[in-house]
């Protein structure tokens, strides 16, 4: 039984600033630093830190029968190996994460003094993953299947088709935000999108907890459980078994680079784990606070046992 995660795989360049600059000004910054990243990739971690109950050190075993498996593209490039070796050291089976003749993908990353960031995506070999590329055999097993549009839509929209054959729930969290066609949405059971995201697809902000579930009721006549974020104020949900809210504890921000991800990451343990819409969003929402106390993607992604502790004070 296993979460398999198709997607992104980016080595970020983070560059700490005090504002975001207007078009066409420029700002001198702090040193860069590379940090591990690609929503994919953030998420297959996410995942599997969030089923090592046990211990912080990586070495530590997962939930009992659960594994996770990356499917992506890196470069045949340093950043492609650590990447890929990165991932390995997380316990994650990257078989079917093969480096190509591409350049492996970067994000540009700028944080302000507030922690709110701006990202610049270079796909590279992200977007040399293609349908055909995907086996029906890389999701045997699976429970979960998690897919973002970090990777072309047509590959989305296959891995989601393979996905739904293979037994498995399938959870589209649709960023960046772009606009989905019925055929991709056809395949997916829980959409899960941030309030900028899902004005995207509906042309309505979502800004408050009220909002959000009249918005979520409209993308639910497409998709049967629908998700979104709202930051700082929580998670809504809408689902053929009822509706909720769910707020965050209280943290002090350094950069919410990695909490979405992380949020993706531990509703899908959740869900492999068999447990229920509510609790899944609340472990989430706690995952996705703990990520913004730190800084980077994948460095910030919280551990089980850190995510256990908070929902027990």
């Amino acid at each position: 039984m296993s979460i398999v995660v198709v997607g992104s795989i980016n080595m970020d360049l983070v560059v700490r600033v005090k504002r975001h600059p207007l078009p066409g000004e420029t700002l001198l910054g702090s040193d860069y630093e590379t940090h591990y990243g690609g929503k994919g990739a953030n998420q297959a971690v996410a995942a599997a830190r969030m089923l090592k109950r046990t211990t912080s050190k990586a070495s530590a075993a997962p939930t009992q029968g659960i594994g996770v498996r990356m499917i992506g593209r890196v470069g045949q490039d340093e950043f492609g190996s650590q990447l890929r070796n990165a991932l390995k050291r997380e316990g994650i089976n990257v078989n079917a994460t093969i480096p190509i003749a591409a350049p492996t993908g970067v994000a540009f990353i700028a944080v302000n003094d507030e922690g709110q960031n701006t990202i610049i995506v270079s796909p590279g070999a992200n977007h040399r993953l293609r349908p055909e590329n995907l086996s029906p055999a890389e999701f045997e097993g699976a429970k979960v299947v998690v897919l973002q549009l970090e990777i072309p839509l047509e590959t989305v929209r296959r891995a989601a088709e393979l996905g739904r054959q293979a037994g498995a729930r399938v959870i589209l969290n649709a960023a960046p935000a772009q606009k989905l066609p019925d055929k991709v949405l056809e395949y997916v059971d829980i959409l899960v999108v941030n309030a900028s995201e899902a004005l995207g697809l509906t042309g309505v902000l979502p800004d408050s907890p009220e909002m959000a579930l009249e918005v979520a009721q409209v993308l639910g006549a497409k998709v049967p459980t629908v998700i979104i974020t709202l930051g700082e104020q929580g998670a809504v949900w809408v689902a053929p078994e009822g509706s909720g809210y769910q707020p965050v504890p209280k943290v002090e921000a350094l950069d919410t680079t990695g909490a979405g991800d992380a949020f993706i990451g531990a509703l899908a343990t959740a869900i492999c784990e068999g447990q229920a819409l509510p609790q899944a969003v609340q472990l989430g929402c706690v995952a996705g606070a703990l990520a913004v106390t730190k800084v980077g993607a994948q460095s910030s992604l919280p551990w089980r046992e850190d995510v256990s502790a908070r929902l027990e004070s």
